[in-house]
């Protein structure tokens, strides 16, 4: 069993369910692990990924090894064929064996690049790891998904659950940098598994995401209106897909600010972290009690130790 995408999970409501059962007693498997050992390989900086995942396989009892392949690993080559006389030391046929037979599970975070399009729909690095390991596999944030933080939203938005049929509202922000589509990617996917909530995703015009990704979900271009009577509000930036990786707007008037949240049906103000203060919100927003990062953040561990949980007992 592998997790790579947040289309692995067959039932959203009842993996959400067994999630909050596990944040109850989180210690309550402890023995699922002993003698098994998680290996993260981080292609990528992180924090809560890293120290959620972490947390999540200690408290199954499981053994952690973290490599950061940026500066401890061998530069890896990913294609078939290539005569490896330049950068690339180690091919990803070697490498995935390699540490297939120190892991139980691997986990790998690889972000896109940003500059070749195919490349980053390819899933070069996991889509590798995938095809030569011999023990599972999971997606701890990849070109373009981030099903983890998907599944942690699913959780954070059940805990807050509304009596009426709630109102989700996707907002790209601005950002100084140019970043990945994949927490906005896989929030889209989690949120078209919800079956009692209404879903809005709002940008500039000519910052879509993948069509099909998207496939028939709700745009609106007009922030404000899409703020509208919301319940849960979502900021996330992500660089242009069309003009693939670029920063064509940093518009000042998308930063979520109290004018907007005020539209709303007294939202739930979330975002995966990190944030730039006063760009993507102000802090007015972000340290208001309608916020609820932190607990979304919190909630990564739970996500994270479902699905290890489920490969562990599935698998072994």
């Amino acid at each position: 069993m592998n997790f790579i995408s947040i289309q692995n999970i067959d039932s959203l409501d009842k993996w959400v369910k067994q999630a909050l059962k596990i944040k109850k007693n989180p210690l309550k498997n402890k023995k699922l692990g002993k003698n098994k050992t998680l290996v993260m390989l981080f292609f990528n900086s992180s924090l809560r990924t890293r120290l959620s995942t972490q947390k999540a396989a200690i408290n199954l009892g499981m053994n952690v090894m973290v490599m950061n392949f940026g500066s401890e690993g061998w530069t890896l080559e990913f294609e078939d064929g290539t005569v490896m006389n330049q950068g690339a030391s180690e091919h990803i046929k070697e490498a995935a064996e390699v540490v297939s037979q120190y892991a139980d599970i691997i986990a790998i975070r690889a972000f896109a690049g940003l500059v070749d399009k195919e490349k980053d729909n390819a899933e070069t690095v996991i889509s590798g790891f995938k095809k030569y390991a011999t023990v599972p596999i999971v997606n701890m944030e990849s070109a373009t998904g981030h099903p983890l933080q998907s599944l942690a939203d699913a959780i954070t938005m059940a805990e807050h659950k509304t009596e009426h049929r709630a109102k989700v509202v996707l907002t790209w922000a601005p950002h100084p940098r140019a970043l990945p589509q994949a927490v906005a990617n896989s929030f889209v996917e989690m949120m078209q598994k919800q079956e009692n909530m209404d879903f809005v995703i709002t940008h500039p015009e000519g910052y879509e995401l993948n069509p099909e990704i998207t496939k028939d979900s709700k745009i609106e271009y007009d922030q404000n209106k899409a703020f509208e009577n919301a319940d849960f509000i979502y900021a996330k930036n992500w660089s242009n897909y069309n003009e693939y990786g670029k920063i064509t707007n940093t518009d000042p008037n998308w930063t979520v600010n109290a004018e907007k949240m005020a539209l709303t049906n007294n939202a739930k103000f979330m975002h995966c972290l990190p944030v730039r203060r006063n760009m993507i919100v102000t802090d007015e927003v972000i340290d208001s009690e309608n916020s609820i990062v932190i607990e979304q953040a919190n909630n990564r561990t739970y996500s994270a130790q479902l699905v290890l949980q489920k490969i562990l007992k599935k698998s072994f």
